[in-house]
């Protein structure tokens, strides 16, 4: 990890959360969100990481708090007027269906001037779970990153439950993807946002202006394409040991390219990308053989 009060190399931008995981023996809680977790991944990883996310002052946001100052990541907090956000996952019936409190649905994060400070001397900006849309918001954000096509990764990572109009979020998250450095998508982003499939969402984003797009595709594994139509695919690790939980595979596989990204520099060729994608790869397999969204190493 990396060493506390260390100057952030990356700043993460978007949701913090309590998860609730109940199945039909146990209920259990972890400091969770999309962007907590590539905040907490890439310290795992030795990237000194800040994370600008709403928190309350709560129980919940002390957890929260205790949680990120564990692994050394700097919180840069927007107060929750209404406490802290709570996802609930019930998995009695098969597929787990995810709930969100009142303060997830009305997430806000404001941009003042320790964000923009933060924003601004980050070698790289990665937005997860942002209220996309929200525009003003947004706008707020976008005015904050100079230089996007150097320094900005976007993960969309919409969630049903706290999306409150699905072709805002479309337009306002495709304009600032046109102007990033990297784009990730999943196959759940496809079909929740679009109602299509990865591969036509990836055609559509590199269409519109996306300089590259990272594609997670689940067991399909992973790939990554370019504005020149170049196409790269890696398959899913195999390690020793059961799936146990794959909720956090996508921030695993996020926080593993953008800590190459920092240490090495954006590949520039097939090789380097098939490097990236397959440590990627591994890192995603490690994280899934444990409980939780933690980042693990093989």
């Amino acid at each position: 990890m990396p060493e506390l009060n260390a100057p952030a190399r990356v700043v993460v931008v978007g949701d913090a959360l309590i998860d609730v995981l109940r199945d039909s023996e146990a209920s259990r809680e972890f400091a969770g969100g999309a962007a907590l977790n590539v905040a907490v991944g890439l310290a795992v990883l030795g990237v000194p990481t800040a994370l600008i996310a709403m928190v309350g002052d709560d129980s919940d946001g002390a957890v929260l708090r205790a949680f990120l100052d564990q692994y050394g990541v700097e919180l840069i907090a927007t107060a929750g007027p209404l406490g802290s956000s709570r996802a609930v996952s019930d998995r009695t019936d098969g597929e787990p269906r995810y709930f969100f409190n009142d303060a997830a649905k009305a997430r806000r994060i404001e941009f003042g001037a320790a964000e923009r400070a933060a924003l601004e001397a980050a070698e790289l900006v990665v937005v997860s779970c942002f209220p996309f849309d929200d525009t003003a918001q947004t706008e707020a954000f976008a005015a904050c990153v100079s230089d996007p096509d150097r320094r900005l990764v976007i993960d969309p990572n919409p969630r049903a439950g706290m999306l409150h109009d699905g072709p805002r979020f479309v337009r306002n998250f495709e304009a600032l993807a046109a102007r990033s450095l990297l784009v990730k998508v999943g196959d759940e982003d496809a079909d929740l946002l679009y109602d299509s499939t990865l591969d036509e969402l990836r055609e559509r984003l590199v269409d519109a202006g996306a300089n590259t797009v990272l594609a997670t595709a689940g067991r399909l594994g992973a790939s990554v394409s370019f504005a020149n139509n170049g196409l790269i695919s890696v398959p899913i690790a195999e390690l020793d040991g059961p799936i146990i939980d794959t909720m956090g595979a996508g921030d695993a596989t996020l926080a593993a390219s953008v800590c190459t990204i920092v240490n090495d520099g954006v590949p520039q060729d097939t090789a380097a990308w098939q490097a990236l994608l397959g440590d990627a790869m591994l890192t995603a397999a490690a994280t899934c053989r444990q409980e939780g969204a933690l980042l693990r190493r093989p």
